[in-house]
């Protein structure tokens, strides 16, 4: 994601770009003076009430044409839950008059907007439909964000987000003189928005091949088989030990083991081995992370050579090797070296031919990033983290 002419200044400019962000939204607070306060989403938003829903068997039978109309939402999570497109009977539509709308499935906690007449899976009143007469789309896209910050931990499959349930839910909004501060909400998400667009992270619709992707993990009708990390990219290299006070500030990126920042410990003008974009890193602890960018890298580091995958193909061979180095086996006691690489076993997906099916692989670590990253929905939150690993890839 990184920006700049000069390729070694990406992971620099990246941290940058993520700081000035984070300014951003700090002046934004500053601005209108903004107090945290709990609601409960009953006294935010509307439930409404006589919503028509459609058992999928009688669709036929309800058609008026077979004009692709007005879409039909059931309590799915690709394609934001939308089944197909339709025109039925005047009688099953819901929101005629295209308010702002929030859907909430309670089996999945997917949280929807649209601001159209929909039709509705008949679910036995398991999807909640919320509107209120300050809502757009923007302020929609906060709460939101606020709602399923909440609800993903609190209810699950077997505990349901009934309609009760939600009712009496707690989430964390911005007030100004005691009142919730719409209006810093619209201009927070306004930011967010130019952000995205910015660094090319708008760009959210699923390709068929993407939907294919996710649905064959769904079903579960896929192939694994294991191979050796060695065997597939060749030896693993050691990085070389860098003292701190031997460290001249400069643009590279200088990974140490460790999760904050990524790993990244400092920014040096050294006389390193510089790696390759496009490889993974694993440190003594079997953590592995995706590196879009070049830089350096410690004794207490391995790389993985995958340069010659796709960007996609790499982050899911990320995922594999992570999966099968950080199970606990590895510690301060027992440290991860590039020797344990060579020696690392990952499961990958095959196809019928038993190759490494690296379609599969690109597709839905693709579609899989859209998802997470759709629309400002997972962004729209005070604290927010502009600094996710899924945004620097």
């Amino acid at each position: 994601m990184g920006s700049g002419s000069n390729p070694e200044k990406r992971g620099l400019c990246g941290k940058i770009n993520r700081q000035s962000m984070q300014g951003k939204l700090a002046q934004l607070e500053k601005k209108y003076g903004v107090d945290w306060r709990e609601f409960r989403i009953e006294d935010v938003l509307e439930w409404q009430q006589n919503i028509s829903e459609i058992d999928p068997m009688k669709l036929d039978e309800y058609s008026v044409s077979d004009e692709k109309k007005y879409p039909f939402y059931g309590q799915a999570i690709i394609n934001n839950g939308i089944i197909e497109y339709r025109n039925l009977r005047d009688e099953f539509l819901n929101n005629k008059n295209g308010k702002p709308t929030i859907l909430i499935h309670s089996n999945n906690q997917n949280i929807v907007y649209l601001d159209t007449p929909f039709y509705l899976k008949d679910g036995h009143g398991a999807t909640s439909v919320l509107q209120a007469d300050f809502l757009n789309k923007k302020i929609a896209l906060y709460l939101m964000a606020a709602i399923k910050k909440v609800i993903i931990e609190k209810f699950s499959y077997n505990n349901k987000a009934t309609k009760i349930g939600l009712k009496n839910t707690e989430i964390e909004l911005p007030t100004k003189n005691g009142e919730i501060a719409y209006e810093f909400m619209n201009e927070f998400v306004e930011t967010l928005e130019a952000y995205l667009k910015a660094t090319g992270l708008n760009h959210v619709a699923l390709s068929a091949e993407e939907r294919s992707g996710l649905d064959k993990l769904g079903a579960g009708s896929i192939s694994w088989k294991v191979f050796n990390l060695e065997a597939l990219f060749g030896k693993a290299t050691r990085g070389r030990r860098l003292k701190s006070a031997d460290r001249v500030a400069g643009n590279l990126p200088f990974v140490t083991a460790g999760e904050a920042d990524m790993g990244i410990s400092a920014f040096i003008g050294n006389d390193v081995q510089v790696f390759s974009e496009n490889t993974v890193t694993i440190d003594m602890f079997g953590s592995a992370k995706y590196r879009n960018y070049k830089y350096g890298a410690d004794d207490h580091v391995a790389v993985v050579h995958t340069e010659k995958l796709d960007k996609f193909s790499a982050l899911f061979t990320t995922s594999a090797i992570h999966k099968s180095a950080h199970a606990g086996q590895f510690d301060y006691s027992r440290n991860f070296y590039a020797t344990d690489a060579d020696e690392l076993m990952i499961s990958l997906p095959v196809s019928a031919d038993g190759k490494i099916d690296f379609d599969f692989m690109s597709n839905l670590m693709s579609a899989m990033q859209k998802v997470v990253i759709k629309g400002v929905v997972e962004w729209a939150d005070k604290r927010i983290e502009v600094t996710k690993g899924i945004i620097e890839r």
